[in-house]
């Protein structure tokens, strides 16, 4: 009698040790699971151009005030990296869920245009173009850039390239306000190598270069 009452606790035991258990792995399945990073992007190692030899010590051109780039029509300090659908509305711009820059963009073009000017001469900030003001000296320019277009932009759902289009001011700074010199459009078109956000940071990447190096040549033209 005793044996069949023992049999009968440690069958109610283990039964509500299994009940147990699997209330526990259903609580667990149940439990969110842990936010994914985003993957963070910026334009590599070799992003800007290091500057020509003996350029830090004696610069072969005028200096230049290169201002903060502008990013009109974007948040403030957004990182999203964004796409267009060309073949589905392409005026709605979106942006990558499980990706981003690593600065906002207008910094990092910035980075890659004060990169190349870099290597000719001695780019200043607004500090400089303030005081060059109070002084009246209209010898030292300033060049202000809007990022006007920065995404990743698909003619077909595997087919995409990255396009930037920036415009380009240089002014003088003067006691009154600053005078127009000149002002142009810069665009650049660069194939991705893969439909998806790694493929569009590398094609905006190289298209930043790209413009880069043309406004780094037209200043080089216009302001010599």
């Amino acid at each position: 009698m005793n044996t069949m009452k023992n049999i009968a606790v440690s069958a109610l035991r283990i039964s509500v040790g299994a009940i147990f258990c699997l209330t526990f792995l259903a609580a667990c399945s149940a439990l969110p699971a842990p936010p994914v990073p985003p993957v963070v992007y910026d334009f590599g190692p070799g992003a800007s151009r290091a500057p020509a030899q003996g350029a830090a010590t004696a610069p072969q051109r005028a200096p230049l005030v290169l201002a903060d780039v502008e990013s009109p029509g974007l948040p403030e300090g957004s990182t999203a990296l964004h796409y267009r659908l060309g073949y589905d509305d392409a005026r709605q711009l979106r942006a990558y869920q499980r990706a981003r820059w690593s600065q906002p963009p207008g910094r990092l073009v910035q980075q890659s245009v004060a990169g190349e000017l870099g290597a000719e001469r001695a780019v200043l900030g607004l500090r400089a173009a303030r005081e060059a003001a109070r002084e009246g000296n209209g010898s030292l320019l300033v060049l202000r850039i809007e990022l006007e277009e920065f995404s990743q932009v698909f003619s077909a759902p595997s087919q995409s390239e990255g396009v930037l289009r920036l415009r380009a001011t240089l002014a003088e700074p003067t006691p009154q306000g600053e005078r127009l010199r000149a002002q142009r459009v810069f665009e650049a078109h660069q194939s991705a190598p893969s439909a998806d956000a790694a493929g569009g940071a590398a094609a905006l990447a190289q298209a930043a270069r790209q413009a880069a190096r043309e406004l780094s040549a037209w200043v080089d033209r216009t302001a010599p």
